[in-house]
């Protein structure tokens, strides 16, 4: 195991995070506030822990600027200086209201008039 001096250590830490935080386009929006994600997984992420100690209810995630997912974050922890945030439910946001009918896709897109 390697011992580093503190600032050293706290620069690659610092480097480490930036460039997490460069190459993921994600970030959640919670009442005009954003973070940017650094990692994120099928039921959970990771957000920078300086940013913010605490994270729960219902959140925005976005991938530049579409809107992709609400989230409910039932729980968040502080792991290092990552705040891990586990959600109950990821929705989808669609750009189109949810079908109340079946659409058959064999059913004719249009009727011609008789000549």
């Amino acid at each position: 195991m390697q011992f580093l001096p503190k600032d050293v250590q706290d620069g690659l830490d610092a480097a480490r995070k930036g460039a997490l935080a460069r190459k993921s386009r994600l970030r959640v929006e919670l009442g005009g506030q954003v973070f940017p994600i650094l990692k994120f997984w099928k039921d959970g992420f990771a957000l920078d822990g300086a940013l913010t100690t605490h994270l729960r209810g219902l959140v925005d995630v976005f991938d530049g600027a579409r809107h992709e997912f609400q989230c409910l974050i039932v729980a968040s922890r502080q792991e290092g200086d990552m705040l891990i945030c586990d959600f109950k439910r990821a929705t989808r946001v669609v750009e189109s209201a949810a079908l109340d009918y079946f659409r058959d896709e064999n059913a004719p897109l249009a009727y011609l008039p008789r000549a």
